[in-house]
């Protein structure tokens, strides 16, 4: 493996500026802070732990209703009925009882808004294999796998403490940044602030997310609370065309939860900037070339390269090329050869893969000629010259 120190390219050298990122100390017992844009890691406290997430796993369950609909399974306007074990919840709920048949889409507002844990009850048995709720959690629990959320394990739709119904922060953060990309056309009813469902419930008509009034740009996603799991908040926020998205857990109040999931979209939006680093096309190095018609192939990026850096600082970025080399003739043009490691302080490396500038023939007799000399010469130990 070769490296070649990208600082020694001065139009890099001058582009990749990084300081330490400020630490950001939290009162959240967990959690995760990703920028959305560029795949950004900006905290991670206990981020893979499996805690209780009470509400927030209402997340699940929406994604799946989501996927029901886009798939024909349900409709919006379909009106699905309430089972005596859906009324029999208590907590958050939507007061609805056996006589009601319910339309999805009020049903789904009524999850986002009101949190209402029968709701979640009445979308799990329609859903459900075998028509129970706990059938919807196993699968849940596998779709979740399929997902990539390797810490979540469900045993019921809506996060009603239950043993072993657990989540981590990363696997809530990864699952919030799936229903925003996969769901444009739903995402916009989590910044929904009120839902008066019928009027039934008018001490439960508000949305309970403390960031969706600010004004910073907040515009989802799902609040949390039981006893066991404390205070919690899966938030996202998007400023400048920048999206911050991020799950924390364990506050001790409501005030504390709305304190410190404002406190991380400030500091993940004022502490970094996302710049420009690398051009598409632009040589960042060359590459030793074996037996070719050239010695060296300049080696670019094939796109412009955006990272998300600390705003604050002079210091220059580590960077470093690395590849498998001398590279053998013949290369073509616009083939993978390296990798561009970009290493800023306190946070995660970026590589971005790098392609050949040009192509490079095989050399013919005579370079082979040389080559074969060279080496020959290298092992005894002798130079052009004569001996050493």
């Amino acid at each position: 493996m070769k490296t070649v120190k990208s600082v020694l390219m001065g139009t890099i050298a001058a582009a990749l500026i990084s300081v330490p990122a400020w630490a950001f100390e939290t009162r959240a017992k967990a959690a995760f802070v990703i920028d959305q844009t560029t795949g950004t890691v900006l905290l991670t406290k206990n981020a893979d732990d499996a805690l209780p997430p009470a509400s927030m796993s209402k997340l699940m369950t929406l994604y799946m209703a989501f996927e029901a609909v886009r798939d024909g399974r349900l409709s919006m306007e379909e009106r699905l009925p309430v089972s005596q074990h859906a009324m029999s919840y208590g907590g958050s709920t939507m007061f609805l009882d056996t006589t009601d048949r319910v339309k999805v889409v009020d049903l789904i507002r009524g999850i986002i808004v009101l949190s209402g844990n029968d709701a979640c009850a009445v979308i799990a048995e329609t859903l459900s294999p075998d028509g129970t709720e706990e059938g919807f959690a196993r699968q849940m629990t596998l779709r979740a796998r399929q997902l990539g959320m390797t810490n979540s394990t469900f045993a019921n739709s809506n996060g009603w403490p239950a043993p072993g119904h657990r989540m981590s922060m990363r696997d809530l953060a990864l699952l919030a940044n799936k229903l925003i990309a996969d769901f444009p056309e739903f995402y916009p009813m989590f910044a929904e602030t009120e839902f008066a469902f019928d009027g039934r419930a008018p001490r439960n008509t508000q949305n309970r997310n403390p960031l969706l009034a600010l004004g910073i740009g907040a515009d989802g996603l799902k609040t949390g609370h039981t006893q066991e799991a404390g205070y919690g908040l899966v938030g996202s926020a998007k400023q400048a065309g920048r999206r911050v998205i991020f799950a924390i857990s364990g506050m001790d109040s409501a005030k504390d939860r709305a304190e410190v999931s404002e406190q991380i979209v400030n500091w993940a939006f004022r502490q970094f900037s996302e710049r420009q680093v690398l051009r598409a096309g632009k040589r960042v190095a060359q590459a030793d070339v074996w037996m070719g018609a050239s010695t060296k192939v300049g080696l670019v990026s094939e796109a412009d390269v955006d990272i998300l850096l600390p705003v604050i600082g002079q210091n220059d970025l580590e960077a470093e090329v690395v590849y498998n080399g001398p590279l053998q003739a013949p290369i073509q043009k616009g083939q993978a050869l390296a990798e561009l490691v970009i290493k800023p302080m306190d946070l995660p490396e970026i590589r971005v893969p790098l392609v050949a500038e040009a192509d490079v023939a095989a050399g013919g007799f005579s370079v082979r000629m040389r080559t074969a000399t060279s080496v020959l010469m290298s092992q005894f130990g002798l130079t052009s010259e004569g001996a050493s």
